[in-house]
């Protein structure tokens, strides 16, 4: 057989925003120093592979969407393996690897790949390398490099195997043999789930990778030289500073890129999308929630859908096409010296000795669009860097000290530095070019690695039954600071675009003092662009008698309007007809400030609609004697017996939206404390229990990070 057949594996990922698809063709890249041939696909590519007569191994990488969905591009494959028609062997012959990516801050971690080695499991296939779940909580690549570098004696390990048993020509087989065929490799440092704890934050509200760090070198001042400065982004201290590096190699450039002036373009928002329906609506109102003195602003937004062909549900979903900051496309538009170039039509096509296997010219970047339009429309600026991406930098950096900085931010060594400078401090390539003057990159390196810029999701705040023609979101105007060579303030890329989209029509809070009208005249409604996302779960119970608990604190009480108003529609049509009771439990931080729908919770509440309200305010002081409940969970606690009740004996639902990074983790704890106190059994078997209700979608999650 020849060797080139044999060394062969098929290569497939199923990405959403790109990521495990830069993974795969890594991956690809280094597959052939290795002495492999990969062939590399999408998963959703189902006419370039097939599995069912795949005789090679195969390798899959696969990201996590949502709270816990395989990303859209698997839908298609998932649908088909998940098939109660096929057999038990379906996928006897196939032997997988399989890499998952996800984030801990969400419940169902990883579970986009673990779905589809769940089922590849079911249906006869076997590893013949172990599966790695890479966290981008703390770092994705802490478990895919490690993972990469052992993929390639698991190979090995595979085509060896598979040659002696065509040397036997099935006749006999070694111990040595049998046990290489039984036991897949294992990369060193493999993620293990249990071990996400020892990269949390710590109490200090550091990540205890710096706080290790950080050890290690107060252990080491008394032997090491450490300079008059601190390590930063631009700077490091001994030991890094003084070790030898391993960077990762040189991505392989694949985009040759012309500028040419433009006549005449019209360029439109939709051309930024593949999605099938997208849809241009007016702003018909916008409301701040929150007074002027609360610690965030939350915004209403209504949008005018009576002329389009949108329908939705309470507990559905869209998705915004949002520009970047044009002050800051601007500055990286000067930063690169070609400003005067900003209108050009810019043209890609592939270079003609790129070394990168299956190079393609990047579908998000629609042909015949200027440099302005794809630097606002069509990437994600604000993107954090990759290493990929340090490691390109640093070939135009000029400077010495600088190159070597960069060096050192890519390198395993520079680890903790690259999380701590560039990761956590969210980092954009416009910092990294105000921090390295001397860097100086071509176009086509920003249009090989900056990614896709996604639209934005927002969950529905309304029913079309209360308000029909219309449709409702809320969210905060989001500012973080990022600490680069200085501390900004920055707004979030589609809430602060959508605040100053707004601002002339803007109606302050009922408690908030409102401007006179200078003019009395009216500005005219904002457009958008939208694209509806239907989900299959997070809506109300087909049977309107069951029992519901909500929970939604801030701005995660957004789609529980909208079932509220829907239930209410429906009791108006049907006053005879056997509702259940709705729980809402909410929390904010001030009664007085960002109490969003009060007026209206109270309405719902007074009219039975509501049967149970439980608010908690966790900034006001307490009054009297007994504290109150801090947060929702706090509250949860409060009725331990009757949240019981509801899930286990009267087949109740629960839904929970907002924050996962705390709130939904803690809400999570707090139900297994229920179950287990109420019921008498173990914690493990109380997780047992709520698991069973996520897999029959009565808890249900509707959050984000």
């Amino acid at each position: 057989m020849c060797l080139d057949k044999m060394r062969r594996f098929l290569l497939l990922y199923a990405t959403q925003k790109g990521q495990a698809k830069a993974i795969a063709e890594l991956i690809c890249e280094q597959a052939v120093k290795h002495g492999f041939s990969a062939d590399l696909h999408c998963i959703s590519e189902s006419d370039k592979y097939n599995l069912k007569t795949e005789t090679a191994p195969v390798v899959i990488v696969v990201s996590t969407t949502g709270t816990g969905d395989p990303p859209d591009t698997a839908r298609k494959f998932v649908k088909e393996i998940q098939d109660k028609t096929l057999p038990a062997n379906f996928f006897a012959h196939l032997r997988y690897g399989l890499l998952g990516l996800g984030d801990s801050e969400y419940t169902f971690f990883c579970n986009g790949g673990k779905i589809i080695d769940r089922r590849l499991q079911e249906l006869g296939a076997q590893h013949f390398y172990d599966t790695g779940h890479a966290d981008d909580c703390v770092g994705l690549e802490l478990v895919v490099d490690p993972w990469i570098d052992g993929l390639w004696a698991a190979l090995t390990k595979h085509f060896m195997s598979s040659r002696e048993k065509e040397n036997v020509n099935g006749t006999h087989t070694t111990a040595s043999n049998a046990s290489l065929r039984t036991h897949p490799a294992k990369p060193e440092l493999l993620h293990i789930e249990s071990q996400i704890q020892l990269l949390r934050l710590g109490d200090s509200g550091r990540k205890d990778s710096e706080v290790l760090e950080q050890n290690a070198s107060n252990s080491n001042q008394s032997s090491a030289l450490i300079e008059d400065f601190e390590s930063s982004l631009t700077c490091s201290v001994p030991p890094l500073s003084q070790a030898s590096l391993n960077i990762p190699a040189l991505p392989p450039e694949y985009l040759q890129v012309h500028l040419q002036e433009a006549h005449g373009q019209v360029e439109s928002q939709a051309s930024v999308t593949s999605m099938d329906s997208v849809f241009q609506v007016p702003i018909s109102k916008a409301v701040q929630l929150t007074t002027n003195d609360a610690i965030k602003t939350a915004l209403l937004l209504e949008l005018d859908i009576s002329k389009t062909s949108i329908s939705y549900q309470p507990g559905d979903a869209f998705s915004l096409i949002c520009p970047n900051s044009d002050a800051e496309v601007q500055d990286l538009l000067q930063r690169l010296q070609l400003t005067d170039k900003k209108e050009h039509y810019v043209f890609l096509k592939i270079k003609g000795d790129t070394k990168k296997k299956g190079a393609s010219l990047p579908q998000h970047i629609p042909e015949r669009s200027s440099l302005q339009f794809i630097l606002t429309w069509c990437l994600e600026i604000r993107a954090i860097p990759k290493k990929a991406f340090l490691r390109a930098l640093v070939d135009y950096t000029s400077d010495g000290t600088e190159k070597r900085r960069l060096q050192e931010l890519c390198s395993k060594q520079g680890a903790a530095d690259y999380n701590r400078f560039v990761r956590d401090s969210c980092v954009t390539l416009l910092d990294l070019l105000c921090a390295f003057p001397s860097c100086q990159p071509p176009l086509h390196l920003l249009l090989e690695h900056l990614p896709k810029l996604q639209p934005r999701p927002y969950s529905c705040a309304s029913s079309s039954l209360f308000h029909p023609g219309k449709l409702h979101f809320v969210f905060n105007v989001v500012e973080f600071l990022s600490h680069t060579t200085a501390v900004v303030l920055r707004k979030g890329v589609c809430t602060g675009w959508l605040a100053a989209l707004v601002a002339a029509i803007l109606q302050p809070s009922a408690r908030a003092p409102r401007a006179p009208c200078v003019d009395g005249g009216q500005a005219l409604a904002p457009e958008i662009s939208i694209c509806l996302r239907a989900t299959n779960s997070f809506h109300l119970p087909d049977n309107p008698s069951v029992p519901i608990i909500m929970v939604g604190p801030g701005t995660g009480v957004a789609p529980f309007i909208g079932f509220l108003q829907h239930r209410e529609k429906l009791q108006e049509q049907h006053p005879e007809g056997n509702f259940g009771a709705m729980w809402l439990f909410f929390g904010c931080r001030h009664k007085d400030r960002d109490y969003l729908f009060r007026e209206e919770l109270r309405h719902f509440l007074k009219s039975g609609i509501l049967t149970h309200l439980r608010v908690s305010f966790s900034r006001d002081a307490p009054v009297g004697e007994e504290a109150p409940a801090k947060y929702v969970q706090d509250n949860i606690q409060l009725y331990s017996k009757q949240v019981a009740r509801i899930l286990l004996h009267e087949n109740g639902y629960i839904y929970v939206c907002g924050d996962a990074k705390n709130m939904a983790k803690d809400v999570n704890d707090t139900l297994v404390e229920i179950i287990s106190k109420e019921t008498g059994i173990e914690k493990l078997e109380a997780m047992k229990t709520l698991a069973t209700l996520k897999e029959e979608k009565r808890y249900l999650q509707d959050i984000w990070s």
